[in-house]
């Protein structure tokens, strides 16, 4: 008795390995995670982007987006904070929501080459080989997570005429969303490196943004004054 309690305490204390899920298994899932995911149609969040390369910025934003309606804040730029915050108004899909980076099992094989332990559950690792490869931009590895079953981390690599480069974007949950943190990319332009790294942050989803939000101010009308 006296061994197994020793036992008991001494698993308790080296803590025990997450199980490993059958690789196809997890592929089910994750189709079935894919089919429900719910994008959020009101977001505001941070974010702060660093390109160095043919052009080189530091940029931090504060984005206000509903639907396809975006107001875009700079609010510093090269580490200096704004005076004055430079506000641009926008109609586009986002570029970085998880659906567009997740590899579909109709569109690519994906091939179980592992797991990597993620906190107290494993990340799944995949090899991801297009069927039909695509003209623009591809991926060539994805890990999905053990417990939502979605992409965890994406590895993509993009073509074309002027630039080629590789990448990774990572995810991870906030308020039930599925969103993206870092995404970092390395390419080279008209024959010169580039680089490009995207941080997000400070996520918020209020039920509505008010109208005004994705209004620019009327100017202001000059009168003369009276003589």
């Amino acid at each position: 008795m006296r061994r197994a309690l020793l036992g008991v305490l001494a698993f308790t204390l080296i803590g025990a390995s997450p199980p490993t899920l059958d690789s196809q298994y997890v592929l089910q899932r994750y189709a079935l995670a894919l089919a429900s995911l719910i994008v959020p149609k009101v977001v505001v969040y941070s974010y702060t982007v660093a390109q160095v390369g043919p052009s080189n910025i530091e940029q931090h934003h504060q984005i206000y987006r509903s639907g396809t309606d975006v107001r875009d804040e700079t609010l510093a730029v090269d580490g200096i904070p704004l005076s004055r915050k430079l506000v641009r108004f926008s109609h586009h899909e986002d570029r970085y929501t998880v659906d567009r980076f997740a590899p579909r099992t109709d569109a690519y094989e994906l091939l179980f080459l592992g797991t990597a332990k993620d906190g107290h559950h494993l990340d799944y690792i995949y090899e991801a080989t297009p069927l039909n490869r695509p003209a623009g931009a591809w991926i060539d590895r994805i890990a999905i997570d053990g417990q939502r079953f979605l992409p965890r981390a994406v590895h993509f690599h993009s073509s074309g005429l002027e630039a080629a480069g590789s990448g990774d974007i990572e995810f991870a949950a906030f308020g039930g969303y599925w969103m993206p943190v870092v995404a970092s990319a390395q390419a080279r332009v008209k024959g010169k490196p580039a680089r490009e790294r995207i941080v997000w942050s400070d996520y918020r989803f209020p039920e509505s943004l008010p109208p005004s939000t994705f209004q620019a101010p009327e100017p202001l009308v000059e009168t003369t004054p009276s003589p």
